[in-house]
């Protein structure tokens, strides 16, 4: 799975423009599920992300996490992350896992993260989303969990 992770003061998703999820502090994440991926890949990117250490300690120093601060998690699909763009000018999504299977694992993220961490809001998968952000820090880290 690949996720592109931002710490942000606040995030929220809007469909049509509706809110359909919204955090204060915490983590946005798109993910992207990849054909190979499974069960284990989601249930290991939901463990990474509440133990990643990027919020700051008393000393300044990026050494706490989403949970010991208390902060929200904001869960987006975003098939576009798995882009190839080496060939040419328009992007190749092959490298993305099928809509039902990117589905699925997207869902399992979401109920994993719900059944260890008390703020967790989702985007809409295959939705035309808008997605509102301000970025702390700025802080922005991609994963890949294999």
């Amino acid at each position: 799975m690949l996720a592109l992770v931002q710490r942000v003061r606040e995030a929220r998703v809007e469909v049509a423009g509706e809110t359909v999820g919204a955090i204060g502090p915490g983590l946005l994440v798109l993910v992207c599920a990849q054909p190979a991926d499974g069960e284990a890949q989601a249930d290991a990117l939901v463990a990474k992300l509440l133990k990643l250490r990027v919020f700051s300690d008393a000393a300044g120093k990026m050494n706490r996490s989403v949970v010991e601060v208390g902060g929200g998690l904001l869960l987006v699909s975003q098939f576009t992350l798995a882009a190839d763009t080496r060939g040419g000018n328009r992007p190749s999504f092959s490298g993305a896992a099928p809509a039902a299977l990117g589905e699925r694992l997207y869902e399992r993220v979401l109920a994993t993260a719900r059944a260890s961490h008390p703020t967790v809001a989702q985007g809409r998968f295959g939705a035309d989303m808008q997605v509102h952000l301000v970025n702390d820090g700025p802080v922005t880290l991609p994963l890949q969990i294999d």
